[in-house]
């Protein structure tokens, strides 16, 4: 094996660590496992990390990270508000199916971490509330008076039909969410005031 540079460890390390704990479980994993996998020394992975832990919370940002990429990418496309809404179903689909239907890595994550005050925890809570504002801040911008309570409605759809979809290892789940929230947008349509006349 050829010598590994400083800066290419830290790269190496968190490729290996996001694709083993996403397939494997992050508990199931071990540092060891992690640094063989990316060709480096146990003491390169704690140089660029410091601890475990600190690998998993940098795992769970960048894989935050990339979900955003990819909510932006499949919005993109839209200009009505209401149709970026239902396009988050779109992507939950495409990242899932792409990744093999193992579920939500934030709440496998959260499965495995129940401490609330764990900073992985946070991680958690931190990716879950920046979409459910994405969410509220469409809403808002489509006019709904609900706007706060609708985002919180798409978050169960969105989050149900995750599990259901890793249960039954099918992406139609997703459709159902999909239509269950035009649906529920529509009947927020009705709400709205219409400029007088």
């Amino acid at each position: 094996m050829g010598r590994t540079r400083p800066g290419d460890a830290g790269a190496k390390v968190l490729k290996a660590a996001s694709a083993l704990f996403y397939r494997e479980g992050i508990h199931a994993v071990g540092v060891d496992t992690v640094a063989a996998e990316a060709g480096v020394t146990k003491a390169a992975l704690y140089g660029n990390f410091g601890s475990k832990s600190r690998l998993v919370v940098a795992y769970l940002r960048e894989r935050d990270r990339r979900w955003q990429e990819q909510i932006d990418t499949i919005t993109a496309g839209h200009d009505d508000p209401r149709e970026r809404v239902l396009a988050v179903f779109d992507a939950y689909e495409a990242w899932l199916s792409r990744d093999g239907y193992r579920g939500c890595a934030f709440l496998n994550a959260a499965s495995e971490y129940p401490d609330p005050e764990d900073p992985v925890r946070e991680v958690v809570r931190h990716h879950k509330t920046a979409l459910r504002g994405y969410l509220r801040t469409q809403l808002e911008r489509a006019g709904s008076p609900r706007a706060d309570g609708l985002a919180e409605e798409m978050m169960l759809l969105l989050e149900g039909a995750t599990v259901t979809s890793v249960v039954s290892r099918d992406a139609r789940p997703f459709s159902a969410g999909k239509r269950l929230a035009e649906t529920l947008l529509a009947a927020a349509g009705d709400e709205v005031p219409r400029p007088a006349r």
